[in-house]
């Protein structure tokens, strides 16, 4: 079989994690369907040779995963709240964003960003393909959303309204789209010529180093290098000229974007600092890619020698969160209620399903309380900080917390 790259259309060939087949991440199971066939589908992600793009391959359309009845919710995270609130109000200084300025954000979700520019009076609309979510940003917070998924063609229409965009926010979205030509073709149309686009992922390099492959899911079409988002804008005639780390997601970039010809947004010096740190890190060598699939059987490893040592000494272990990362790990491992009791989460959207694939029950987190396990696997690894803080009561009968990535770590 023949596939191609989704960026520059050379044949994909390597290997860049095969974790075997899994169910869609964030197909929550409902208990009157645990009796139910659950679709499964490969989870084989390669690297292009030509380009250097890691990527799934599709097998599952875009719309079907992202329905109208899609589980996430970005305000349930407290962390990342504050971090939406902090890029607003750097944004609004920054670019001296008033009444008149528009601010749309590609993947709006809940509202969750927006309705911090919003309270400063600013002009925001949101583009959110999923119509649950985009109904709670407008009756909770005020914001309005296009239910549609970004792209040339929706950029037009956004345009033909009269819609320009002072600032385009995008976070976590850019991995989550199919035709990745298609979506950013869209900027230079819907971007005022002075504008600024910010582009949020987590970093490939990052996802290396920490042997990040449980965010490897069928949500996730593209993992992205600096190196590689850079030559993506550049063929749609956007010009990257500043880039910032952040800790988000285990090590995320957000990109600052601009027209080609911009010539009052100068490139800094951090553009090209970050390039050659991905060069030195060994991006550009097919091998780096390759050994990235042995260090995955390693943690792996790892974890199931943990659950399996807790069962045999008699110990209880629960999950917190359900994330689509969490779906990815015990799926990829084999782990299911056997060695999992049961996993908790705030979100009343999961509460009360089952995960899916190794269909463990997604209770609300007072059942950790209830229940005292001796430890706490926390999926959402990213966010462990805010979780133990909120959950350290566990320690009160002297459970442990545990994070998966890169390797297995127990929290005295």
């Amino acid at each position: 079989m023949n596939h191609s790259c989704r960026f520059c259309g050379s044949p994909l060939e390597v290997t860049f994690a095969d974790l075997g087949m899994s169910p869609i991440s964030n197909d929550y199971v409902a208990a009157d369907k645990l009796m139910a066939m659950e679709p499964f589908y490969p989870l084989h992600a390669y690297v292009c040779s030509a380009c250097l793009l890691v990527q799934l391959i599709d097998f599952e359309k875009a719309e079907n995963l992202f329905s109208n009845d899609y589980a996430y919710f970005s305000s349930y995270s407290e962390s990342w709240l504050r971090h939406a609130q902090r890029y607003a109000e750097a944004a609004i200084e920054a670019e001296r964003l008033g009444p008149q300025s528009m601010v749309v954000e590609i993947a709006s979700n809940d509202g969750y960003l927006l309705q911090y520019f919003r309270k400063s009076g600013i002009q925001v609309l949101g583009v959110e393909p999923t119509a649950n979510t985009a109904k709670v940003a407008l009756e909770e917070r005020g914001v309005p959303s296009e239910i549609a998924f970004f792209g040339r063609e929706t950029a037009q229409r956004l345009v033909d309204r009269g819609v320009r965009a002072d600032v385009m926010a995008a976070n976590n979205v850019l991995a989550h789209v199919p035709d990745i030509n298609d979506f950013v073709s869209g900027y230079p149309i819907l971007l005022k010529p002075e504008g600024v686009a910010n582009v949020e992922f987590p970093h490939l390099l990052r996802q290396i180093e920490y042997r990040q492959f449980d965010t490897i899911y069928h949500e996730h079409f593209s993992y992205l290098s600096f190196t590689v988002a850079c030559k993506i804008f550049a063929a749609h005639a956007m010009r990257v000229y500043d880039v910032e780390e952040l800790s988000t997601h285990g090590g995320s970039l957000r990109l600052y974007i601009c027209h080609e010809n911009n010539a009052a947004r100068k490139n800094t010096h951090r553009v090209a600092a970050m390039l050659e740190q991905e060069i030195s890190a060994g991006l550009q060598d097919l091998e780096t890619y390759r050994l990235f699939s042995k260090a995955v059987i390693e943690t792996k490893c790892d974890l199931l020698d943990f659950l399996v040592k807790a069962k045999r000494e008699g110990k209880a272990v629960a999950g917190y969160g359900a994330p689509a990362k969490g779906n990815t790990l015990l799926n990829y491992c084999g782990v299911k209620n056997d060695l999992i009791e049961f996993t908790v989460d705030r979100s009343p959207q999961k509460a009360g399903k089952f995960l899916p694939g190794t269909r463990i029950p997604i209770l609300t987190p007072d059942a950790i309380l209830a229940r005292r396990p001796d430890y706490v696997l926390i999926l959402p690894w990213n966010l462990k900080d805010e979780i133990m803080e909120q959950m350290s009561a566990v320690r009160t009968w002297g459970g442990k917390f545990v994070t998966p990535i890169p390797t297995v770590k127990i929290f005295d």
